[in-house]
């Protein structure tokens, strides 16, 4: 039998559109979601409240079709804030830190982590009452390919592709976040599919703290590119101080480990993202970067 790749488009809030898209699955992986990059989630709570209502409907579509299991494109904004404040303290983030089981602990990042956490809760729920395998795979900083410019790593790209300088940067440059390329998510992805059931979550990143900074001078580099100044810019949405994940179980469930470098992978992302950057796509970049703010529309990555 020839494989077949089916396309269908529509909102799958609505009830008959989820249930079209999830008639004869299998194995579901629900990745959609309002999301953009940090300005999107600070300045539109409300879409971001508004995926609680898409994961119930969807989850709910997928058990009534008989699927066996459920993979949930989560966050790692999932995390308490307050363990993500000092950059110094390297922490790594444990998927028991979300607070799942201890009453009082949970403290999401934003309407927007309180989404997905709730989106787990639903998909614990849905397997205990229903039976339906539920992977919630905790998803940190992916970049990669076909990332568009209101996510950090492709709007420093263009930025510097732009020959900005003063080249603008979002807070201090001392904010960390443990790149994963999305070629190692997407794998991590399979595998929970292929292998876990039951209950789980996993956490889905890299324990290495990169510094803002360091992936400014990587992008420097790997264009060969330097501006004579940069220009911090500390009253832009930032998120939290630092983010990186323990991948202990991941590893022992999985056998799952990144295997792309933070210089590999931007070199596979600006090598995709450089014929894009046409002169109409970077003209007054920065300035259509800061009015996504409070505008832009949202996107279907996690």
């Amino acid at each position: 039998m020839k494989d077949e790749i089916h396309f269908l488009e529509g909102d799958l809030r609505a009830p008959g559109f989820a249930a079209r898209a999830a008639r004869k699955q299998q194995i579901v992986f629900h990745l959609a979601a309002a999301h953009g990059g940090r300005g999107y989630i600070d300045s539109h709570p409300v879409e971001c409240t508004n995926n609680m209502l898409l994961e119930h409907i969807l989850f709910d579509a997928v058990t009534a079709a008989g699927a066996s299991k459920i993979v949930y494109a989560s966050s790692a904004c999932v995390y308490p804030t307050n363990l993500q404040q000092n950059a110094a303290e390297g922490i790594l983030l444990r998927e028991t830190d979300a607070g799942f089981e201890r009453p009082g602990s949970a403290f999401a990042d934003g309407e927007y982590g309180w989404a997905k956490l709730m989106g787990e809760l639903q998909l614990r729920a849905f397997h205990r009452q229903h039976g339906v395998d539920g992977v919630a795979a905790r998803i940190f900083t992916a970049y990669g390919e076909r990332e568009n410019e209101t996510h950090a790593v492709i709007a420093l790209v263009a930025k510097a592709l732009a020959r900005y300088d003063p080249y603008p940067v979002w807070g201090d440059g001392t904010q960390t976040r443990n790149f994963a390329y999305v070629g190692d998510t997407v794998y991590g992805l399979a595998l929970a599919g292929a292998r876990l059931s039951g209950f789980s979550t996993i956490n889905l990143g890299t324990d290495r703290h990169h510094r803002i900074n360091e992936l400014i001078e990587e992008i420097f580099h790997l264009l060969d590119w330097y501006p004579d100044r940069l220009d911090y810019q500390p009253h832009k949405p930032v998120g939290v101080k630092s983010r990186a994940s323990d991948n202990t179980n991941i590893t022992r469930m999985l056998d799952w480990s990144p295997n792309t470098g933070l210089r590999e992978g931007l070199r596979r992302t600006i090598r995709w993202y450089r014929p894009l950057a046409t002169p109409e796509r970077l003209v007054n970049l920065e300035s259509r970067l800061t009015r996504r703010e409070a505008d832009q529309e949202p996107t279907v990555t996690p």
